[in-house]
This record gives C-alpha cells, sequence and structure tokens, in this order.
C-alpha cells in the first residue's frame, strides 16, 4: 500500500521559514506528480505548489514568490520551502501524489498524506 509521510511542521514567527517533507513509500516504481494542498481553519483545502517528475512547477497565488517546491524522484520525496511566512499561512499541509504504480502494476490514481500543522504566529 502506498503511503505518504509529511515531516517539518510546527510554530514558527511571522517572517520565519519552514522546510516541509513528504516521503513516499510502498514498494514504488513510478509517480507522476507530486504536490502540497493546505487547509486553514475554517476554510477549503486549496493546491500550494506542485511538481511533476519531469520536474514542471504549479504554485498557487498564495505561494508564488515565497514557496518553492522540489523533489528527489530517486528517493520518492518532496519538499516544500515556506519563506516569509505569515499568519495567513497557518493550515495543515497535506503531501499528494499523482498516479502512483508500484513495482507489481498497482496504479493509484491519487494519494494523501495525513497532513502536517503549519502555526505561524508570534
Amino acid at each position: 500500500q502506498v503511503q505518504l509521510r509529511e515531516s517539518g511542521g510546527g510554530l514558527v514567527q511571522p517572517g520565519g521559514s519552514l522546510r516541509l517533507s513528504c516521503a513516499a513509500s510502498g514498494n514504488i516504481r513510478s509517480i507522476n506528480a507530486m504536490g502540497w494542498h493546505r487547509q486553514a481553519p475554517g476554510k477549503a483545502r486549496e493546491m500550494v505548489a506542485g511538481i511533476t517528475s519531469g520536474g514542471s512547477t504549479v504554485y498557487g497565488d498564495s505561494a508564488k514568490g515565497r514557496f518553492t517546491i522540489s523533489s528527489d524522484n530517486d528517493n520518492n520525496m518532496v519538499y516544500l520551502q515556506l519563506n516569509n511566512l505569515n499568519t495567513e499561512d497557518t493550515a495543515v499541509y497535506y503531501c499528494t501524489a499523482v498516479r502512483v504504480t508500484t513495482m507489481s502494476g498497482d496504479v493509484y490514481g491519487e494519494v494523501w498524506g495525513q497532513g502536517t500543522l503549519v502555526t505561524v504566529s508570534a
């Protein structure tokens, strides 16, 4: 079974930085794309950033200019560098993986992690 595990969340002051990591596991052969979504209290879930296996990236409006997504395809990892954080960035950040193929040939259309909480507060 394919699983995603996020790490790196925590409490940070406004203007600070954090780096989130996500590890995919489960006898994986390939992943087409990985990314990050977030959900703030009382708000809908939103896309933060995504990256394809070829390295193409896309960012949500809230992330442009402040966040950077990167990946390590060989190790099935994706990272999100969060800079210049503000209180509106407080949210649970979820890692996602799209079209995951395992060594046994199983294909998972979309997989979500359990999330990691980022709290921005003075």
